[in-house]
């Protein structure tokens, strides 16, 4: 195009009397805040700071597979602004200590839950004292860690309760998923898995923690009911190639009616260990001496083979 025909290009557009130059030119105008589209309106809410023994919920800080599985419980809390309230050890072990945990947005606080957290001991704190068998036909991702933990190291020591809490983790989202008497999985967090708090309630209203099997004195019916609550769920695990190990009226909790099997992280499969039968044999076998010094007539032998007929059905 010439010179001269630039000249004669028209010097001012004319526009539409309601044209406006706003990016929000295409979007429809909302009813409220006038004239703001919805769309870029969210509510601004105000947090408090942090006090001693609080930390802000993690549970958007670890990854989609270390949170429990789904469908969540409703009780379960999911929002950001949640704070996590340290109240107090439940249980302290050798290897791990179990302590109450609330959840809560402060915002909503009618929301909120109390959660078991078991925190696998720091090296200088702890030894593990689970027997190398119940790792027989366990493998880890990368040989150098294998290598510290039979070396004992400090470093092995750490990779050790890592693995450990990765076990238990594991257990438990593979039993909760077959429908298994056991605490809901959160989320596990390094060597912290937060989990269900199974409890009771007595005469005057007040909850508190369900106790351990080896506490109860339960009536003969009930007693008969419980063993088979264990029957079955005994059933189910060897049907899926699961053993407990570590069996017995003290990793059991009595939850009114009903059991809830607790302390998994030895769980070994019934084929892959070589140990598997045998600690299966020992787990009928603690469980069923128990339930006779009660009353109940319970015996193992009859137990086991019960199982292996599960097992190889």
């Amino acid at each position: 195009m010439s010179h001269d025909n630039l000249s004669q290009q028209p010097q001012h557009l004319a526009f539409p009397d309601d044209f406006t130059t706003a990016p929000s030119r295409d979007v429809p105008p909302s009813d409220g805040l006038g004239g703001v589209d919805d769309r870029f309106v969210f509510d601004f809410r105000s947090y408090d700071d942090l006090e001693d023994g609080q930390r802000w919920s993690t549970w958007l800080s670890v990854e989609p597979l270390s949170r429990g599985p789904e469908p969540l419980p409703d009780w379960v809390v999911t929002s950001q602004g949640a704070i996590d309230t340290e109240l107090g050890i439940l249980k302290t072990g050798k290897e791990a200590d179990v302590h109450l945990v609330e959840r809560a947005d402060p915002l909503d606080p009618a929301a909120g839950v109390v959660m078991a957290a078991k925190r696998y001991r720091s090296p200088e704190h702890r030894t593990f004292h689970r027997a190398a068998s119940y790792t027989e036909g366990r493998s880890m991702k990368r040989s150098r860690d294998e290598r510290a933990v039979k070396r004992k190291s400090t470093f092995g020591r750490q990779v050790a309760a890592g693995e450990w809490a990765v076990a238990e983790w594991g257990a438990l989202v593979r039993l909760w998923n077959l429908g298994l008497p056991v605490p809901y999985p959160v989320q596990i967090d390094g060597t912290e898995i937060l989990m269900e708090w199974i409890t009771v309630v007595d005469e005057d209203g007040a909850v508190g923690t369900a106790p351990r099997l080896a506490q109860v004195r339960p009536s003969p019916e009930l007693l008969a009911s419980y063993f088979e609550q264990l029957t079955d769920a005994l059933a189910t695990m060897v049907q899926n190639g699961f053993v407990h190990g570590d069996l017995s009226a003290y990793n059991i909790l009595a939850a009114g009616e009903r059991l809830v099997i607790i302390d998994l992280p030895q769980m070994v499969d019934l084929v892959g260990n070589l140990n598997g039968m045998a600690f299966l044999q020992r787990d009928c076998a603690n469980i069923c001496g128990w339930f006779r010094s009660r009353g109940h007539e319970a015996d193992e032998h009859a137990l086991f083979a019960e199982l292996m007929a599960h097992a190889f059905s």
